[in-house]
């Protein structure tokens, strides 16, 4: 114990990369002003109708807010303008991604900690957590579930911050999962993107990341203001230095990884606050970096074991507050996905969808090894928190369907070269919307063929149909061409796209 203690400590003592933060300030000082976000939410009054439609009006031509602008939508109370604020969003979803959600699920691949977050069932002194790392035998049997027996074909695999899931493990871990390959009814079933979730890591380690074949990279502040991050988050942790994890971004970009995601888990602090700094980390990025957030998650607090404050904080956000907290990222920064996860309850992240949520995860645990065991309880001493909803793809596939919603497997864009500036650029148009109706046909019917039940097939299939009603109407020209891919796709043919 003392010579793995003494390990740790040598690790964790050369994490930090001071100048990697330093070269990032202005003039000594982050992009977070606690005080002038807090001024700007407190001056601002609720906006004349004319105001509102103006500030929508930029959003509808995804373009990126002022906090001022958000300020003043914050203070919309106004039945009438919240509707329009509703039917902008949904616009601007539908115009930047289409008629799409995509789906995917989260691979834990251990649960050691070397943090003790407040609110987190993980942290390093809860003694009564069952820790656990999987093993590459373990990766696999795990990915073998995900991909052979649900169907996902994109993950994200999250890491905590300890030594044995370093780097070397990350890399290791990534190159077993884009190794499997499953049989299924017509064709095989495989990972082929895998997202991280993991903590901040230097511009070298983030650069092998990217080598190693990453998809979206994600660190989440927890809370942007400066205080409440200090009392979660312990001096001598090291989460406890806030600028090393809110440049994280800005080492990633500069590494090379073309797409990043950012986040809040609200309830830590006030939202109004948290849903500001979002906006300011966005601002932030695409004026150093030339490039936003590619995603923006809402991650809401839930209770885990033995952390008290997860369930005792003042922040709680209602249901209310959350879906309003939804629809003014879509409108202050229109081009970015946002993902609801399975802390949800089914109904909420049914609203959410209609708010402008694009990507949702599905058949979820977060119990390390519990794809596999196919454990259908949830075990706290083995999760960081309890979910609120566990349906199955396959029923979040149908629940879509019946919702008009088509779900999109695609993984394209990123083979393509549709990342980084060049996606962001297609976002902003509307242009990258066009691309993925056709590649999400594709991967839905490929994804019907080989694991929906008949039930969701049947449901499926209409939309499919609605969908390329709309496509052969939109590109007659081009529709011949696509629908020979479909034709492959129908025929056994698997991973195609344009």
């Amino acid at each position: 114990m003392a010579a793995e203690t003494t390990a740790s400590g040598a690790w964790i003592a050369g994490r930090i990369k001071r100048e990697q933060i330093e070269r990032y300030l202005d003039q000594g000082k982050d992009f977070i002003p606690d005080d002038e976000i807090w001024r700007t939410i407190n001056t601002a009054r609720e906006p004349e109708p004319q105001t509102v439609r103006e500030i929508l009006a930029r959003s509808l031509a995804v373009q990126t807010l002022t906090p001022e602008d958000l300020a003043m939508l914050m203070r919309v109370r106004d039945a009438d303008m919240l509707r329009e604020m509703q039917e902008a969003a949904l616009a601007i979803k539908k115009k930047v991604y289409d008629n799409r959600i995509v789906t995917f699920a989260p691979l834990y691949m251990g649960n050691y900690c070397v943090n003790n977050c407040a609110y987190c069932g993980f942290r390093h002194d809860n003694a009564d957590a069952r820790r656990r790392v999987l093993s590459m035998e373990e990766v696999r049997r795990e990915t073998e579930s995900l991909a052979g027996r649900i169907g996902h074909k994109r993950i994200i695999a999250v890491y905590g911050e300890h030594p044995v899931t370093g780097i070397d493990y990350i890399l290791e871990s990534m190159k077993t999962i884009y190794g499997v390959r499953v049989p299924t009814r017509h064709g095989y079933g495989n990972i082929r993107r895998i997202n991280v979730n993991a903590a901040p890591m230097s511009i070298e380690e983030l650069t092998r990341l990217k080598d190693g074949g990453l998809g979206t990279y994600q660190v989440f502040q927890e809370t942007y203001h400066h205080e409440t991050y200090a009392k979660l988050h312990p001096q001598g942790t090291l989460k406890s230095d806030y600028r090393w994890r809110l440049y994280a971004m800005h080492r990633a970009l500069e590494a090379g990884i073309d797409d990043v995601g950012i986040g809040v888990l609200f309830g830590l602090y006030d939202w109004r606050f948290e849903v500001m700094a979002l906006l300011y980390h966005a601002i932030a990025l695409e004026g150093r970096m030339g490039i936003g957030p590619h995603t923006v998650s809402f991650p809401r607090l839930e209770p885990a074991l033995n952390a008290a404050y997860a369930t005792q904080s003042p922040y709680r956000v209602s249901d209310e507050d959350f879906k309003r907290i939804i629809l003014l990222v879509r409108l202050a920064i229109p081009y970015t996905g946002m993902i609801i996860t399975a802390r949800e309850t089914a109904s909420m992240r049914r609203e959410a969808i209609s708010l402008g949520i694009t990507q949702t995860d599905a058949s979820t645990k977060i119990g390390i090894g519990s794809y596999s065991e196919e454990r259908k309880d949830q075990q706290a001493e083995r999760q960081q928190f309890m979910l609120g909803d566990t349906r199955s793809l396959d029923e979040l596939v149908r629940d879509f369907a019946d919702m008009g919603y088509i779900t999109s497997f695609c993984t394209a864009g990123y083979r393509c070269g549709r990342t980084g500036k060049c996606i962001m650029e297609l976002l902003r148009s509307g242009k990258e919307g066009k691309f993925c109706k056709l590649n999400a046909v594709l991967t839905f019917q490929e994804w019907l063929d080989d694991f929906a039940t008949p039930g969701t097939r049947e449901a499926g299939l209409k939309v499919l149909e609605k969908e390329l009603g709309e496509i052969k109407k939109n590109n007659p020209q081009g529709f011949p061409a696509f629908y020979q891919f479909l034709e492959r796709v129908r025929n056994g043919e698997r991973d195609l796209f344009l």
